[in-house]
């Protein structure tokens, strides 16, 4: 991995396969994402979308191809994976040095935690927690953030409130994302390139030139959900 592309891009693949045994996960990925681009991967399971992720967060090599990204990045995963025996500060400063406490509260600040230092992993809702996850993944001052299904685990309310969150502090900060999700119009109203995994290889790639925030009655924001549900084989999606 190094640390920037030669265009100046986040993030550069070329010629990325990976295969578990004899199954091919990745076929030959080609990929730029630009920096403060926010870019969503949907697929079915299995298609290899948290392989690519896991490639591009240094924990899977690839077998081919080259994988060009920032030092500085950071994922924040569908469970939180706080340590329950330290407080929420400690967990969001877990690594770095003590001079880090300030960047620490500012951070919890930022997503609406001020106040939440001092408590305990365990006493927290389950978005509360995710965004204490939020707050370790932004203190690192990352050039590229990495999404994992973030809000899967979350219900329907907490997680359009999530969602809103992430949009705003991505703005404010511009790191490149990378998005892994299978909801839809959690793609639609966030991303600004979304990308359809099928057997190993990009179905389809969809820029979302729409301005932010993003009603889900809007027509265009209807025609780019139906449009990807297409491609992942949901035919007569419903308006």
């Amino acid at each position: 991995m190094s640390a920037s592309t030669a265009t100046g891009a986040a993030v550069g693949i070329k010629g990325l396969r990976k295969a578990f045994g004899a199954k091919t996960v990745l076929a030959g990925i080609d990929l730029e994402i630009g920096r403060g681009e926010f870019f969503a991967l949907l697929g079915p399971s299995g298609t290899g979308k948290t392989t690519l992720l896991r490639i591009l967060a240094g924990l899977e090599l690839p077998d081919a191809g080259t994988v060009l990204a920032p030092r500085r990045r950071t994922t924040v995963y569908q469970e939180p994976r706080l340590v329950q025996a330290r407080r929420v500060l400690a967990n969001v400063t877990l690594g770095l040095p003590r001079s880090a406490r300030e960047a620490g509260l500012a951070a919890l600040a930022e997503v609406g935690l001020e106040g939440y230092g001092g408590a305990w992993p365990a006493t927290l809702s389950g978005g509360e927690a995710q965004r204490v996850a939020l707050a370790r993944a932004l203190v690192r001052d990352p050039e590229l953030l990495l999404l994992d299904e973030p809000f899967a685990a979350l219900d329907a309310l907490t997680r359009l409130q999530m969602q809103e969150l992430v949009a705003e502090l991505c703005e404010r900060h511009r790191p490149a994302v990378v998005l892994v999700t299978h909801d839809v119009d959690e793609a639609v109203r966030l991303a600004d390139r979304v990308v359809v995994l099928r057997e190993g290889s990009f179905a389809v790639e969809q820029p979302i030139d729409l301005p932010h925030p993003r009603d889900r009655s809007d027509p265009d924001f209807i025609a780019h959900r139906r449009l990807l549900l297409s491609h992942l084989g949901v035919t007569g999606a419903p308006h």
